[in-house]
């Protein structure tokens, strides 16, 4: 059942919170030894919430619009209760959170019930969530398979049905790429819609995921809003979230862009992506081929602003066992060795990036390119540099958004990247929405 479905009938008295509450730590139960999405499960402390939210809806108060979803929190994000490990050795034996974070906060002030903490890589670093502290999470669709990162435990323990809702964060694609490969529709807002503190201040927003947009659309709506700690914030919209994807409208004209220039799908993924953009063309979007988004691959600008980033946040946390994870390894060497022009020069290009993407969205709605280049990697053996097209869109801060556009011959779902303009964050909503609605849901095998 969807999210919004859930809540009205916790809302309406049918349900109860505590059922809720019981089924998903049934299912974690059931299923969690084998895809290890959670890090931290807090049972009392989730059927006491839920408890609390049905005295309130049995004295006939309204809970909020998300009363008694079970959530689950990314392991970046702090939780009353719980230790913010980061997947990091040197933060897994903290002490407990005594605040949430400002997106926890808001939606349990919906009426969400945290249930525990999902897994993530050392800091959020790559696209596999993998570290030194928790096993390997694993993919639901084919536990020998990654499921992407760094939201990866939040991706896997919705598509295993074990919570209906989880907190992400999206630094360079770490809210799309999990959603992708684990068949969900997933959304990083623009920078500063959801207010926060996370340590990659001009790459990542958090937010929330789900397994439809309509779902995401409705979190999103209980936590956008500007908060005056956070200097990137925006005003809140005009508009509600949840009314722009009530009821979808394809884009008149559409970007479409296998490669932005530089990118090499597979052809399998770039077989699934056409077809998904095909039956875009067929329901009254008129489609151009964009080849040249970008004259080059940026990731040289990204990775030269998460060094600095992670250089600062692993000399704080004396996070030196987690320092020697190869991959986290090569952006502290890089980052040790930058200086401050060289950090100035990613925030020009930056700028440029953005310049090239004004230029196209003069012309068209949205941009549409694959999510990935492959579909989910062994675990623990990704590809180089298979998650090419979501970064460019952290640096010029657009909203962008991720649709289960079908199934590849290898069994595993392939994501279509919506991106959109400036702030258009409701135009990528409607279209996942449009887009969902035309090629439906997929669900993992045995799930």
């Amino acid at each position: 059942m969807s999210v919004s479905a859930l809540a009205e009938q916790v809302r309406a008295g049918e349900v109860a919170a505590r059922e809720l509450v019981h089924m998903a730590l049934d299912r974690i139960e059931q299923v969690d030894d084998d895809i290890h999405a959670f890090v931290a499960v807090d049972a009392e402390a989730a059927l006491a919430e839920a408890a609390a939210i049905d005295e309130r809806v049995a004295a006939g108060e309204d809970p909020g619009p998300l009363a008694g979803i079970p959530l689950g929190v990314k392991d970046l994000e702090s939780a009353i209760g719980f230790v913010t490990s980061q997947g990091s050795t040197a933060l897994a034996g903290g002490s407990p959170a005594n605040v949430d974070s400002e997106l926890v906060a808001r939606l349990r002030a919906a009426g969400c019930v945290v249930i525990g903490k999902t897994n993530t890589p050392a800091f959020g670093h790559k696209p596999d969530t993998a570290n030194l502290v928790f096993p390997a999470t694993r993919n639901p669709w084919d536990v020998r398979r990654s499921p992407g990162g760094s939201s990866g435990g939040s991706a896997a323990a919705i598509a295993a049905g074990m919570v209906p809702l989880a907190t992400g964060s999206d630094g360079g694609g770490s809210i799309r790429i999990p959603s992708a490969v684990c068949g969900l529709s997933g959304m990083k807002p623009s920078l500063g819609r959801v207010p926060g503190d996370n340590a990659w201040h001009d790459l990542s927003t958090s937010g929330p995921m789900a397994r439809r947009i309509s779902d995401v659309a409705l979190a999103l709506d209980a936590v956008i809003g500007p908060d005056p700690s956070d200097l990137r914030s925006l005003p809140m919209p005009e508009a509600s979230w949840t009314g722009a994807v009530a009821d979808p409208q394809v884009p008149l004209r559409v970007a479409w862009s296998p490669t932005l220039g530089y990118g090499t799908p597979s052809p399998d993924v770039l077989a699934v992506c056409e077809r998904a953009v095909l039956a875009l063309e067929d329901a009254g979007a008129e489609v151009v081929r964009v080849d040249d988004v970008f004259a080059e691959d940026p990731l040289m600008t990204w990775v030269t602003m998460v060094a600095a980033y992670l250089v600062r946040t692993v000399e704080v946390c004396g996070a030196t066992a987690d320092a020697e994870e190869p991959s986290l390894a090569v952006y502290l060497e890089i980052g040790r060795t930058l200086g401050a022009a060289s950090l100035v020069a990613a925030i020009d290009a930056c700028y440029e990036l953005n310049r090239r993407l004004i230029r196209l969205f003069s012309d068209h709605r949205v941009l549409l390119t694959p999510t990935t280049s492959t579909t989910a990697p062994l675990s623990g053996q990704g590809q180089d540099n298979w998650v090419q097209y979501t970064y460019p869109f952290n640096l010029t801060r657009s909203p962008a958004g991720t649709v289960c556009a079908g199934v590849a011959p290898d069994g595993l779902p392939v994501g279509l990247q919506v991106v959109g303009p400036q702030h258009g964050d409701q135009v990528v909503l409607r279209t996942i929405a449009a887009l969902e609605a035309r090629l439906g849901l997929a669900d993992p095998p045995g799930y």
